[in-house]
C-alpha cells in the first residue's frame, strides 16, 4: 500500500511542479488582483453599468498581459482528488470483503489491516498529518481574496472529521499517512531555494512584496465577523443586481404583472362611493407598478 502510494504521487510530480509555478507566478501579482476584485466588487454593489464593465476590463485585461489566472490553482487538487478517492474506495472495499492479504499484513500494533486500529494512534496521527498539510498548503498555494475565513475553517475540518474515520480499516490509514507524508516531504523540498530554482520554480515573494501599497491594513476581524462582513457584501451585491434588471425590464414588469391603483380614488366608481380610506392609500402606488 505504502509504496503503490508514494509511486502514484511521483507520478503527479509534474502536475505539482507546475502547480507550484503557477501559485508563484500569481504570488506576485496578487496585491493588485485583490485591488482589481475589491474595485469591480464595489462597482457591482453600485447602480452605473459603465463602472461595472470599466472594473471588468481592466481585470481581464490585467490578467491576460501577466497571464496569470487564479483557477488554475485548482489543478493540482483536481487531479489529486480522484486519486484519493480511488484508492479510500478500493482500499475499503478490500477491507470490507476482506481480502486474505490484509489479515496479517499489518506491522506493530495493528496486524489486521482489515479492522479500525485498536489503539486509535493512526487516526490521531492521520488527523495531525492532515491539518499540518492543510496549513502548509495554505502558506504555498494560490490565494485568493476573502480566503482568510475559508483557511480558518480548513483549519478546523481535520478535528471535525476525527470522530467520522475512527472506525475506518487501518489499510486506508496506512495510505492515507503515507500520503501526507509524502506532501509534508514534497512541500519542505520545494521550499529549498536552489531545488526551486533547478525545478523552474520563481521563489515566493518576500514580505514587501506580498503586502501590497498603500495605507496600513486593518487589524483582522473574527471569522464570525469577516463571514458576516461577507454575507452583507454578497447580499449588496445581489440586491444592486436585481436593481439593475429590474430596472432594465420594468416595462415587461408592468405589461406581464397585474394592474394596480395608482389613484387615491377611482373616477370611474359611481357618484356618492365612498373613496377609500387615507390608511389604506399606498404610499408609492406606482413602485410595483414598475417592478
Amino acid at each position: 500500500i505504502a509504496a503503490g502510494t508514494v509511486g502514484a504521487r511521483l507520478l503527479l510530480l509534474p502536475v505539482v511542479l507546475r502547480g507550484q509555478r503557477e501559485a508563484a507566478r500569481l504570488a506576485r501579482h496578487l496585491p493588485h488582483l485583490q485591488r482589481l476584485s475589491q474595485r469591480l466588487a464595489e462597482a457591482r454593489r453600485g447602480a452605473d453599468p459603465n463602472r461595472v464593465a470599466v472594473a471588468y476590463s481592466e481585470l481581464a485585461s490585467y490578467q491576460r498581459l501577466h497571464d496569470v489566472n487564479p483557477l488554475r490553482g485548482f489543478l493540482v487538487p483536481l487531479v489529486q482528488t480522484p486519486l484519493f478517492v480511488s484508492f479510500f474506495l478500493a482500499l475499503q472495499g478490500m477491507a470490507a470483503a476482506p481480502v486474505p492479504g490484509l489479515r496479517r499484513g499489518g506491522l506493530g500494533w495493528f496486524p489486521d489491516l482489515a479492522a479500525p486500529d485498536p489503539l486509535g494512534l493512526l487516526p490521531l496521527l492521520v488527523t495531525a498529518s492532515t491539518w499540518m498539510v492543510l496549513e502548509l498548503g495554505a502558506e504555498t498555494g494560490v490565494a485568493a481574496p476573502g480566503a482568510g475565513p475559508v483557511r480558518q475553517i480548513l483549519r478546523l475540518l481535520p478535528l471535525l472529521f476525527l470522530p467520522f474515520i475512527l472506525h475506518f480499516p487501518t489499510a486506508v490509514f496506512t495510505y492515507w499517512l503515507t500520503s501526507n507524508s509524502f506532501s509534508l516531504l514534497q512541500t519542505g523540498l520545494l521550499r529549498v531555494p536552489a531545488l526551486r530554482a533547478k525545478l523552474g520554480v520563481a521563489p515566493p515573494p518576500g514580505p514587501a512584496q506580498a503586502t501590497p501599497p498603500g495605507p496600513a491594513p486593518a487589524k483582522k476581524e473574527g471569522i464570525l465577523k469577516q463571514l458576516k462582513k461577507e454575507w452583507r457584501e454578497a447580499q449588496a451585491t445581489h440586491e444592486a443586481q436585481q436593481r439593475q434588471w429590474r430596472l432594465k425590464n420594468h416595462l415587461n414588469l408592468a405589461a406581464k404583472g397585474p394592474l394596480r391603483q395608482t389613484f387615491s380614488q377611482n373616477p370611474l366608481s359611481p357618484p356618492g362611493t365612498t373613496p377609500a380610506a387615507p390608511s389604506e392609500t399606498p404610499k408609492r402606488p406606482w413602485k410595483n407598478t414598475l417592478g
